[in-house]
């Protein structure tokens, strides 16, 4: 048996006013991610347990089957993982992104009312360039406390060393915000806030002046883009310790994703990660060599979990016709593509296809509401007549209902039990 996860980061929506009270997904042209729910077991689950937050880091550690009570250690320590960085016990990861500030010109100071935080993704810059800005703060910034690592596009971290358990706490319980979370509204009231402020704030303000002349800002700016001209910090935690994949299900398992973060729970899980030319995480992606590479790698393993971050980052920049273009490559060039490529393992397989999360366009950043599923199985194809794939499946009669999101795996993995 093979068993094959596709997830289609923050698909969920809620109903918009420019499609006529429609959501994306219902909008949308997904003839492949509807015939899987018209011949599949259907359902709805809350990926995000009550008093977490709604990150992708919480929902895909429950869509794997971990309970999150027990094992969710924030974002950044998985990044790292992905980046082959390790953790020692008193070390505290932070993600650190390079953002677009939009600075109060009236000479108020640079976290006066009036900052603004204008791009958490600074105009989504190439890695190439992020690079650059990163090796410019390790010069400046770094010691033997702090250092920062490149990731991809603007997408960091920083690396904290504490001297004991405690002190790393302090960071840990720091009160940090995602930065797309407050795009258009004023970074100062979001600023890292608790024990430790003081370091991360010290960082952050520092690294305005480090940026904001940089050779390559000032050349995105003669260009019209967006300069990334301030790091966030915010993710942070400390490494997880978590059974893997293997262990708790007795399958070998794979993962494809162009984000640190999903790749680092892949890490911790024991699969192995696929690495595919041309992923970006965003509209440009290489969706069609996920799904190719995600079907090679079924010869060698019985899992795979493909994951496609688009239809999130379009999600957090409120721009509908992104949305709708991510959610139809993703099912004709990702879930069409596996389907088809299944056709040639001659082995029996189940599907599982969700996102981990909603990412509303009118709020530009995720919800905790429970989402859409659809489980597959190629030997046993049910009938529920012609049904779409969509938000209102929650609607529907005697679907499969799990408040408790990590034990959809131990559903998808043994239906029997």
């Amino acid at each position: 048996m093979k068993y094959i996860v596709l997830i289609g980061d923050g698909m969920a929506d809620r109903p918009n006013e420019a499609l006529g009270g429609l959501t994306p997904l219902k909008k949308a042209v997904t003839v492949n991610m509807d015939r899987l729910a018209s011949q599949g077991t259907v359902g709805i689950v809350r990926t995000v347990p009550p008093g977490f937050p709604p990150g992708s880091d919480v929902a895909n550690l429950c869509i794997l089957g971990y309970n999150p009570a027990l094992y969710y250690c924030g974002r950044a320590p998985l990044e790292a993982a992905s980046m082959g960085i390790s953790l020692g016990t008193t070390d505290v990861a932070f993600r650190c992104n390079l953002v677009c500030l939009n600075f109060d010109d009236e000479g108020k100071g640079v976290w006066s009312a009036k900052t603004v935080m204008e791009d958490y993704s600074s105009g989504h810059i190439s890695t190439a360039e992020a690079g650059a800005l990163i090796d410019s703060l390790n010069e400046h910034l770094a010691d033997n406390q702090v250092s920062f690592y490149p990731g991809v596009s603007y997408r960091h971290l920083m690396l904290l060393k504490t001297q004991s358990s405690e002190e790393a706490e302090s960071y840990v319980s720091l009160k940090c915000t995602p930065p797309h979370d407050i795009t258009g509204r004023a970074a100062s009231v979001y600023l890292p806030a608790g024990l430790g402020d003081k370091l991360v704030l010290d960082l952050m303000y520092r690294s305005i002046d480090v940026l904001k002349d940089h050779p390559v800002n000032v050349k995105r700016k003669s260009e019209g883009k967006r300069a990334a001209n301030s790091i966030w910090l915010w993710g942070q935690g400390r490494r997880p310790a978590m059974p893997t994949f293997k262990e708790r299900y007795g399958i070998e398992g794979a993962l494809i994703s162009a984000v640190d973060l999903t790749k680092g729970l892949g890490v911790y899980a024991g699969f192995k990660i696929i690495k595919v030319p041309g992923v970006t995480g965003y509209l440009d992606t290489n969706y069609t060599g996920k799904a190719a590479y995600g079907i090679e790698a079924l010869k060698d393993v019985d899992f795979i979990y493909i994951h496609v971050e688009a239809p999130d980052e379009a999600g957090h920049s409120g721009k509908l016709d992104d949305k709708l273009k991510a959610i139809e490559d993703f099912d004709s060039l990702v879930v069409g593509n596996v389907v088809e490529g299944l056709k040639g393992l001659k082995d029996d397989y189940r599907i599982l296809l969700m996102p981990d999360h909603a990412t509303p366009l009118s709020l530009k950043t995720h919800t905790d509401e429970p989402v859409p599923f659809v489980i597959y199985d190629s030997r046993h194809p049910v009938d529920n007549g012609k049904i779409s794939y969509d938000e209102d499946i929650a609607n529907m009669k005697d679907v499969k209902v799990f408040d408790e999101g990590y034990k959809l795996m131990d559903y998808f993995i043994n239906p029997q039990q």
